[in-house]
């Protein structure tokens, strides 16, 4: 195939990849009462949300809509990447590249759930019912509310891609089981800093509820690269 030839094939995939995240986007938006009680069920019923822009709440729906539809059709989309990709690549790659995207894909959403059903809502409460003062009373704005979820969401799912990297580095000499185990005690320092960023509450069971998940995925790392090195 020629450059062109490949151009071609790309735009194929990609206006597939489009046209299928727009699709969901569009059924998510039609069925918007089904849609936000997903979105509002890690809120405390004692946490109330407001709306102060009159736009807001129908582009906030859009949003939504928009991101929900790309995490439903997340599978799909990697496998036209997978399509694209695999014409020039061996039957051993394939399975490896296979496996790699598999992988991550399910650490992804991992992080994700993890942090929609424990996370996100202790955070939320936290944050939620602090007060400097009984005289300044919480308005917390619907968009604050789902900026939250969503950067949380991102950010856990990133998080739980580290086995995966952890494999990529070794698979290409970068990395080696033996540092791993010898920087642990850093490496709990420095979960425990991410902890923190991602869960600013401030209490030490929120922090432990994330940071405990964080350094069992870095021991499996471990494991995982001392297979590489075999």
């Amino acid at each position: 195939m020629t450059f062109w030839d490949h151009l071609d094939a790309l735009r194929s995939h990609l206006w597939r990849m489009v046209a299928a995240a727009l699709v969901a986007a569009v059924v998510c938006f039609c069925f918007k009462e089904t849609l936000f009680a997903i979105v509002l069920a890690p809120k405390p019923a004692e946490v109330r949300l407001v709306n102060i822009d009159i736009a807001q709440q129908f582009l906030t729906h859009m949003r939504v809509s928009l991101c929900m539809g790309l995490v439903i059709v997340a599978p799909y989309l990697v496998y036209q990447l997978f399509a694209f990709v695999s014409p020039g690549l061996y039957a051993a790659e394939r399975r490896v590249t296979l496996r790699a995207m598999g992988g991550a894909g399910g650490l992804f959403y991992a992080g994700v759930l993890l942090n929609y059903f424990i996370i996100f809502p202790f955070t939320v409460s936290f944050l939620g019912n602090y007060q400097v003062s009984a005289e300044v009373p919480n308005r917390i704005s619907l968009t604050s509310y789902v900026d939250l979820l969503l950067v949380m969401s991102l950010v856990m799912g990133v998080v739980f891609e580290l086995p995966v990297l952890c494999w990529l580095l070794a698979k290409v000499g970068l990395l080696k089981s033996s540092s791993m185990r010898r920087y642990r005690r850093h490496a709990v320092v420095v979960i425990l800093i991410l902890g923190a960023v991602i869960t600013p509450t401030g209490d030490p069971f929120t922090l432990m509820l994330v940071s405990a998940p964080i350094y069992l995925l870095w021991e499996l790392s471990i494991l995982i690269v001392k297979q590489v090195e075999k």
